[in-house]
C-alpha cells in the first residue's frame, strides 16, 4: 500500500487507525470539509472507523457529521497509509485511508462535529485546498482520468 507524508519514524510505535475518507463531486465542485482544530486545514469527509462499525457506515456517519450532507452510491477507489501524530488523541498513528467516490444527494443540516464547516469548492482549487497529500494525489489521478 502507498505511503504518503512523513516517513516511519522507528522510536515511535503507531497504533493502526483505519478511516474512510470520500470524494464528492457535483458539476465542476468538491464538497470538502474545513476542520478548524487541531490544525486549520481543508479535507476531504471522512474519519475513523468506529469498533464493530463497517465501512460503509463509518463513511456515510462521517460524511454527515462532517457536512451535513447525505451521499449516495459510493465505490471504493483507492487506499493508503500515512504516519501521523493525532493531537486530539495524543497518538502516533499508522492512518489506513480507504478511499471512495460518491454522489453528494442533499443537506440535512450543518455539520454536527464540532468546529467542521461543509465548502464547495471548485475541483481545481481543492488541489491547492486539501492538506493531505495523499488526497492531492488521487484528486489529480481522478482528474486525468
Amino acid at each position: 500500500m502507498r505511503r504518503y507524508g512523513e516517513a516511519v519514524r522507528p522510536d515511535i510505535t503507531y497504533t493502526p487507525r483505519p478511516g474512510v475518507y470520500v470524494f464528492l463531486p457535483q458539476a465542476d465542485s468538491l464538497l470538502l470539509t474545513f476542520q478548524a482544530e487541531p490544525k486549520p486545514e481543508f479535507q476531504l469527509p471522512g474519519g475513523g472507523i468506529d469498533p464493530g462499525e463497517s465501512p460503509l457506515r463509518a463513511l456515510h456517519r462521517e460524511v454527515l457529521e462532517e457536512t451535513g450532507w447525505s451521499i449516495a452510491g459510493p465505490r471504493r477507489i483507492a487506499a493508503f497509509r500515512r504516519f501521523v501524530f493525532m493531537p486530539e488523541y495524543d497518538l502516533w498513528a499508522e492512518k489506513i485511508c480507504t478511499i471512495y467516490i460518491a454522489r453528494p444527494v442533499r443537506p440535512l443540516g450543518p455539520p454536527s462535529e464540532p468546529g467542521h464547516s461543509a465548502i464547495w469548492t471548485r475541483t481545481n482549487t481543492a488541489l491547492d485546498l486539501l492538506a493531505n497529500e495523499g488526497e492531492r494525489a488521487l484528486l489529480r489521478a481522478l482528474l486525468r482520468g
